[in-house]
């Protein structure tokens, strides 16, 4: 369910997520942030921390609605949006899905493990039992020039 609207906090809450995604970049992993929001409230926030914990299930979204959910009490992440500066890979968006997440935005396509719009379109199959609305695009530029940037640095690491 693409939805091509965006609210009045979007731009503000994709700013916040962009500032994790700093944090990523800042301690050597791919620069990914995310945050949960609920009534106007951010309740959970994250950043990858995969290369730092040798973990591959620790995305930024998945790190932020573990958070949020510990905040509410609850694993049912109803009524939040998510924002992430990446589209959620297949592993995010099924947990997304199981979080049961109302709304997701997120800033830039990835066209290795997309589960969005990209490799998979997790949250357009209509048999499932929970459906999340979805629009990307805000902060694009942004967001793929400290992706570009990281991946420059971390090939010509890896050329020494």
């Amino acid at each position: 369910m693409r939805n091509f609207h965006f609210n009045l906090w979007d731009k503000e809450y994709m700013q916040i997520a962009l500032n994790y995604a700093k944090k990523a970049f800042d301690n050597g992993d791919v620069p990914v942030g995310a945050i949960v929001v609920k009534d106007d409230k951010i309740i959970g926030n994250g950043f990858n921390i995969k290369e730092k914990t040798k973990d591959p299930t620790q995305h930024a979204e998945i790190v932020a609605m573990r958070e949020a959910a510990n905040v509410i009490g609850d694993w049912r992440l109803n009524d939040c949006t998510l924002y992430s500066t990446l589209e959620p890979c297949i592993m995010c968006a099924g947990a997304i899905l199981h979080f049961r997440i109302n709304r997701v935005v997120f800033g830039v396509a990835e066209p290795k493990f997309g589960g969005v719009i990209t490799k998979a379109n997790l949250f357009d199959i209509n048999t499932l039992n929970h459906k999340v609305d979805y629009a990307y695009g805000i902060y694009e530029e942004e967001i793929k020039s400290i992706m570009r940037l990281f991946f420059k640095i971390r090939r010509s690491m890896n050329n020494k």
